[in-house]
């Protein structure tokens, strides 16, 4: 009988989930609730099998949203009591100092994310109430929380301590965290495969860019550095966020313009980056607007673009050199154009790209550098849901986690 795990991200007005095979690594069944509380109708889409089934009727709440799902299971399939399910995984930002690895869902943990929904207010809060939930809805199975923070809870105290006065870091917990940690440790950890060597000593740098953006540095698949902070607002420029830029922006801003706090998020988080330059968050509509000839696009475009040639200096001086760099994510899987402007500038380091192989659209993992390059440069499809499976499944399996927290019907 098959094994499955079913994965959920719950964010605060949406819900995307995935039934995963463990043998095969395929998701079996997906879907999307959106527009959960908001004053017009929500839109349900569940696919299996070839077939996708779509709904609208308000949606006052998570648990009147994942109850849908559920009925969808039932009645489109697979039927969940006949998919093996072993557990159900919930992935979670931010999980502070508290959370190096993954935890089975109880009353205390459940606690502690919305806890640490002070660090990440838009993604902890939701995946706790979604976990709650899940847990409500399927008693007999195992939930999971896996913390897209704790592939870099390791990270050398050099890399993840701010130069911030000491006694207010340590009250309010001020470090970096990281975020997008499982993307990161997923790729990491199929890069020598893909590529042909030995993992130990591979130093690699890991380009998750999509509307979110970071990057990684990786020595044996050991995380060194990464470009997210705090929070996921540092590092890369990206979709909606501005990432790096002068903290006394906020004074200039708050002083001069009257922003209050909230607003400033906003700002930064959702009105800023791509979207704030050019209007669009879609890389794709920016090539359009670059084709027109609109200036702001070109120029939001080189920032985007010197912004990771930055990093991927930064991180080969800080590796002693580099041997693999990859592109994943939505814009790093897709996005021709983009990778052929940053390994254009890396020609300085040896980079060369084949750009026959970098043209080519496939979900299959691939080289893009020639052969005589002295950097191999890869694009690998990310597959959090898989990696959030396996992670939830060893636990469930297991029955326990490493905090001596276990699982009880």
């Amino acid at each position: 009988m098959a094994k499955t795990v079913l994965v959920i991200n719950s964010g605060s007005s949406s819900i995307k989930y995935q039934l995963v095979d463990l043998e095969t690594g395929e998701g079996l069944a997906s879907g999307l609730v959106e527009k959960i509380g908001e004053p017009i109708d929500g839109h349900y889409k569940h696919e299996f099998n070839g077939e996708k089934h779509e709904l609208e009727e308000p949606i006052h709440d998570h648990e009147q949203g994942l109850k849908r799902v559920l009925g969808f299971f039932d009645e489109f399939g697979p039927k969940l009591d006949e998919a093996g399910i072993v557990a159900v995984g919930h992935r979670v930002v931010q999980g502070g100092s508290v959370f190096p690895k993954p935890a089975l869902v109880n009353n205390k943990t459940i606690g502690q994310v919305k806890d640490l929904a002070v660090l990440a207010p838009l993604h902890n809060m939701a995946e706790a109430i979604g976990a709650e939930v899940m847990r409500e809805l399927l008693p007999d199975v195992p939930q999971v929380f896996v913390f897209d923070s704790s592939f870099f809870f390791a990270l050398p105290k050099e890399s993840s301590t701010y130069a911030l006065n000491k006694d207010i870091a340590d009250q309010y917990h001020i470090r970096r965290y990281g975020a997008h940690g499982t993307s990161h440790e997923f790729i990491g950890s199929v890069v020598p495969e893909i590529v042909g060597k030995p993992a130990e000593g591979l130093k690699q740098i890991v380009l998750h860019i999509g509307n979110g953006a970071s990057a990684s540095a990786q020595i044996s698949g050991k995380p060194v550095e990464t470009s997210m902070g705090l929070t996921p607002l540092e590092g890369l420029m990206m979709g909606g966020r501005t990432g790096d830029i002068d903290p006394a922006v906020v004074f200039h801003l708050i002083r001069n313009a009257h922003m209050n706090v909230d607003e400033l998020d906003t700002l930064f988080n959702k009105r800023s980056g791509m979207m704030g330059m050019t209007g669009y968050g879609d890389m794709r509509e920016v090539h359009r607007l670059i084709e027109e000839g609109n200036e702001d696009a070109k120029l939001a475009l080189d920032v985007y673009v010197h912004r990771i040639v930055g990093y991927i200096g930064n991180y080969t001086a800080q590796m002693g050199g580099v041997d693999v760099i990859t592109f994943t994510a939505g814009v790093g899987e897709n996005d021709d154009i983009v990778r052929a402007r940053v390994c254009e500038r890396l020609a300085a380091f040896g980079v060369k790209l084949d750009l026959e192989k970098n043209a080519v659209r496939s979900k299959e993992p691939r080289i893009i550098s020639t052969p005589d390059s002295s950097v191999i440069v890869t694009v690998i499809p990310t597959n959090e849901e898989l990696a959030i499976a396996r992670k939830s499944a060893a636990i469930a399996e297991a029955g326990k986690d490493s905090y001596g927290h276990e699982f009880t019907r």
